[in-house]
């Protein structure tokens, strides 16, 4: 624990020196890919009837505060499980580690998976599945909560951009089969980031 303590002190000190360089760009590109993705009848998860009167999906405003430098645990000994997912389905994952980081001053964790079976694709290689839930789901956000893709990193720090959160395929039609959120991933805090809930 007091390992954990010293680097996200670590991080927090070089954060400070990192102000002011908050760029909304990589945010704004995401809103605009996922958009079109799903304004595409051959990629977009939408129902038919959806998919009609489609314009844009409802997100939170871009903001600085729910992009963080966490400090990135690499977690040993883990065994594969499979995860639960909103069907019978249970495709195995392995917690590949940890993520610690403060929003609003409170210290916060998540886990991060691997996807046994993605990562044997070259293009995934590098792969980790952060979902997670928190005091929105249900209300302002998909109940189910929400994912977020990421990269390994190189060091012990790794960067989550909470704005690039977006839902499971299930929050728009219930022919997907979605991984569920493991309980340890529900964060009793408001992420107001992301993608919003798609009906209300």
């Amino acid at each position: 624990m007091k390992k954990i303590l010293v680097l996200l002190l670590l991080t927090q000190l070089s954060l400070g020196f990192a102000q002011g360089k908050f760029d909304s760009k990589s945010a704004e590109k995401f809103q605009k890919k996922i958009n079109s993705e799903y304004a595409d009848a051959k990629t977009s998860p939408l129902t038919a009837a959806d998919l009609a009167v489609f314009k844009s999906l409802d997100f939170y405003p871009i903001n600085e505060k729910y992009v963080v430098t966490a400090t990135f645990i690499r977690t040993d000994k883990e065994k594969p499980f499979g995860m639960k997912t909103s069907t019978e389905r249970t495709p195995t994952y392995i917690k590949y580690g940890e993520v610690h980081f403060t929003i609003d001053g409170k210290l916060l964790k998540l886990n991060v998976y691997k996807n046994i079976e993605l990562s044997k694709k070259k293009e995934y290689k590098d792969y980790l599945f952060l979902p997670y839930s928190d005091l929105t789901s249900g209300n302002e956000s998909y109940i189910g909560g929400k994912y977020i893709d990421l990269k390994i990193p190189k060091g012990n720090t790794i960067a989550i951009d909470f704005n690039t959160a977006y839902n499971p395929y299930c929050a728009y039609n219930h022919k997907y089969s979605c991984p569920r959120v493991p309980l340890e991933n529900d964060l009793n805090i408001e992420i107001k980031a992301g993608v919003k809930k798609f009906h209300d």
